[in-house]
Parts: structure tokens; sequence; C-alpha cells
């Protein structure tokens, strides 16, 4: 026969829609036409087959090629319809049925040689072609990525001529296996640290578990050198590993990014740190063809602004929205993509443009000059505002500190609390909108007076007030406590140390 149908799949964001390659050879000039919306780097797959081809020791037809990619309306760039490409052409060429096709999907970018050469967003593919009961075949060196999905049935190839054996019965492609078990009670600080490392600073650490329990925003501001990149960092440590849905999500967004997966240590938390001299486009993502930014990449994960009022004012507040809606949605003159990115966000600061508000070398009005380059907006959207102070030398030599629980022992604590939270309104704290929150956070005519009274003189907005309130019920959640107490609302508000200091400097 002259016509032949391939499967395959484009990259759409996170998602792998299907591409059915049609292949038509006919009589008539020589000619390799692509139709269906294919990109330059579609296009340039041309010269790629015809080379591949004829050096893996196939005969290139002379004839009138036609190869349309449909859907019509998709675009598609890449070089991953390669091999999807040339196995259209070979069995249209040499009368190959149509039945050894329709159970394969084909993926893979082709060397001159006839090699496979890898492709980016192997996992989402994989995951689609399970969906759609079929075995995907694709280069050798994304083979342990995508074997990830369990119910992927994933077969590995070098090269074009691999493929040919295997769809005509002579040698039977290998199936990828990948052992994904980890050990969820293994030590955390091992990798990301021990909050022990850290001397003193007990209200920080503290800040640190109510707001690992709830998924809350935290903002550390103090002088430098007091530990607020350490605790940044060992955040992860006391978090919770993620589930099976979601650790597919965030390594399909870092297949799509071409990033490299661990299979023993997929189910990690990200952690993001970009550079204060990032773009607004580098954050949220971009580009002709638009690709995540650092909000997606730390999708279920932590997002780390160190050195805050260092970013762009504007750079910062373009966090706002997908903030509030954890979805970034990135429109283009020819592509318009969605990108999940619920992320917490930790973010560190000095005080003053000096690095410390006491030093004397700066007056009240350079420090408020420096201090709103953080807009309100976006520091309403943080939930604990905690300052780390600095530590007196020889309390810090000191090897004797306080008593302070470890990393493992506070995850504990923070699993059981967000269980909780589960159990009782399927999410975390952080995410619950005003009418559930009113639901699970009641409070005595006493107490709503009180954090009412409490945020009038502090002169915060609405939205703070619903942020004080989660946090007050994260810190009840860890006392297992049901009921919303005055204690905890006066702790949820001491943590509003940032609100203040603008408040005494404005007075």
């Amino acid at each position: 026969m002259s016509l032949s149908l391939v499967y395959t799949r484009a990259n759409l964001g996170i998602d792998a829609p299907l591409v059915t390659i049609e292949v038509h050879l006919s009589n008539g000039l020589p000619a390799f036409q692509l139709v269906g919306l294919p990109e330059t780097t579609v296009k340039e797959s041309r010269d790629r087959v015809r080379s591949a081809m004829i050096n893996a020791g196939f005969e290139f037809p002379a004839k009138r090629i036609t190869v349309n990619m449909a859907p019509a309306d998709l675009p598609k760039g890449g070089g991953q319809f390669d091999l999807a490409i040339a196995v259209g052409i070979i069995c249209a060429h040499e009368g190959i049925g149509a039945g050894c096709l329709e159970k394969y999907e084909f993926v893979g970018e082709l060397a001159l040689s006839g090699e496979l050469r890898s492709i980016q967003g192997a996992l989402p593919m994989a995951f689609a072609a399970a969906e759609c009961k079929r075995e995907l075949i694709l280069p050798e060196t994304n083979a342990s990525e995508a074997a990830i999905v369990s119910k992927a049935k994933v077969l590995s190839a070098k090269s074009l001529w691999e493929v040919y054996l295997h769809l005509t019965d002579k040698k039977t492609l290998e199936q990828a296996y990948v052992s994904t078990s980890i050990d969820n009670i293994a030590d955390s600080s091992r990798t990301y640290g021990d909050l022990d490392d850290i001397i003193h600073q007990q209200h920080a650490k503290r800040a640190l578990a109510i707001a690992a329990v709830g998924s809350h925003n935290i903002l550390m501001f103090g002088p430098a050198g007091t530990g607020k990149s350490m605790l940044a960092n060992r955040l992860l440590s006391i978090l919770p590993d993620l589930s099976e849905q979601e650790a597919l999500t965030v390594a399909s967004i870092q297949s799509v990014v071409g990033q490299q997966i661990n299979p023993h240590n997929w189910r990690k938390r990200p952690f993001r740190q970009p550079h204060h001299s990032s773009s607004a486009a580098a954050l949220v993502g971009g580009g002709s063809y638009p690709m995540p930014g650092e909000i997606t990449l730390a999708h279920k994960g932590v997002l780390f602004l160190d050195e805050l009022p260092e970013f762009g004012r504007h750079t910062l507040d373009v966090l706002r929205e997908p903030i509030e809606t954890g979805e970034i949605n990135l429109s283009r003159a020819r592509h318009k993509t969605s990108y999940p990115c619920q992320f917490q966000l930790v973010a560190a600061m000095n005080p003053s443009p000096t690095g410390d508000v006491n030093d004397n070398r700066c007056n009240a009005d350079q420090i408020l000059r420096y201090l709103n380059k953080i807009s309100g907006p976006l520091l309403d959207r943080i939930d604990l505002q905690v300052q780390v102070p600095k530590i007196d030398i020889s309390k810090a030599l000191n090897k004797q500190q306080t008593c302070t629980l470890s990393s493992n022992q506070v995850k504990a604590i923070v699993i059981q609390a967000q269980q909780t939270q589960l159990n009782r309104q399927g999410k975390l704290n952080a995410t619950l909108n005003n009418k559930e929150l009113d639901e699970v956070a009641q409070l005595s005519k006493a107490n709503r007076q009180f954090i009412t009274s409490a945020i009038d003189k502090l002169g915060l907005s609405m939205r703070a007030y619903h942020r004080t309130l989660k946090v007050a019920r994260s810190i009840a959640d860890m006392e297992s406590e049901e009921v919303i107490s005055k204690v905890h609302l006066s702790e949820a508000l001491s943590y509003r140390g940032f609100d203040k200091l603008l408040r005494q400097l404005t007075q």
C-alpha cells in the first residue's frame, strides 16, 4: 500500500496531544511535502529523515511523498516527530500492514546516522499513551524517565533500524522498567540539612513549622548572617513527600523543560532559587512558544526569593495573581498555554539597605524607601512575616543551645497536622476560600473582637485578616485543637512583624 498512519505526540504545556502522521506515496516527480502546521524545526526533519533512512540501510523512495500531521490546527514544533515520519515512509514504501502500527506510538529525533536522540517531554507522552492503551517507542536515553509512569508500556530503541526489526517481528525491543520505590521514612536531613544545624532562632523555626503545616507563604527579615537562607533551605526537610499523582505532574513539568529526572528521588519537592536579576518572564515563563518559568518549576514545592527588595518591583508584582490562583496563563500571538504553579513562597531580606536598621548608617526615610520596593498587595499575600534577630556571639559560640526539635520530629508533626486538614476540608489551610474559612475557623464573639481590633490597629487589609486567621487555624491544628483560641490568634498576629516595622517608620 502507498498510505500509512503512524501515531505520535506533540508538546502543549504539560499535555501531550495525539498527532496522527499520514504518509502518502504517489507517482510523479520526487518531492517531500510536509503539511499540518509544522514549524521550522519540523520542516527541517525532511533532511534528517532522508539522511537517516539512507545511512540506516533503507531505500528512500523516489516518489512524491506527502506527510500530513493531523490535527492541522495544532502547532507542531521540535524534532520528536522524526521517528514517526520515518516509520510512516518505510511502512508505506514496503507495504507493511497497518495492523502492526495501531498499537504503537513513536517519538524520537533522528541523527543523520539513523541513531535516536533524546527528546523533551517524554513523561507526559508516556502518560498520554498509557491512557490510550498504546505502547510507546522512544529513544533509549528517555526510557527510564518515561517508565516512571507505572501504567505505561515503554519500549526503548537506539536506532531506526532496531524499530524496523521490531515492527517486522525480527527482533523485539526491550521494555523499560525502573524502580520508583522510595523510603518515606528516610532521613530527609541527609539531603536538606537539619533544623538542629541552625543555632537558636526558635521563633523563626516555629514559624517555619507553621508555614509547612498550612503551606503558608513566609517572609523572613533581619540583619545579614542571622540564618534566613539556612532556614529557607531547611523547609524541604520538614515537608512531606509528594503523592504519586503530584509527583507525576511535577516530573512532567521538568520533562517539558528537559531537566533530568531521578527515578529514585522523583517524589521530592522542587526547590527553586532564582537570582534577583531574573526578569518577570523568567519567573512566570514566556517565549514565542510559552515555556514554564520558575514559579511553574516550583509547583508543589518551594520558591525561595533571597534579597527580596533587590528584585524589580514589576518582577515581584507578577507573582500576585499566580499566588492567588495557583496557575499562570501565558498568551502569545500564536500560542496560549496554562501551567500549574501551586508553590510555597519563601522570601528573605534585610530590613535596611545597609543590612541592619540599628547600624546608624541610614535614616528612616532611606529605610522606608528601600522597604517600599515591596508593594502592599504582595505583602498582603504573605501569611507570616518573621523577624530573625541578630544572635549574640557568646551565645552562638556556646553549643549548649536551647532544646529544639529535629527536622524528622517536626516533619512528623507536619504530616499529622496536614492529614487533619485533608480529613476536615480536603485541602490545606492556605488554599481555603473565604466561605470555607468561615466554616473551619469559627471564632467566639470575644475572639473575633480581639482579632478585628488588632487588625485595625495595624492598618491591615481584609485579605491580611483572612490570612492571619488561616495561620491561627494552622497553629490550632499543630496543637490538635478543634477550636481556635485567643492564644492561637495572638501567635498568628505576632507573625506580622514587617507590618509593624513599616508602621513604626511611618509614624
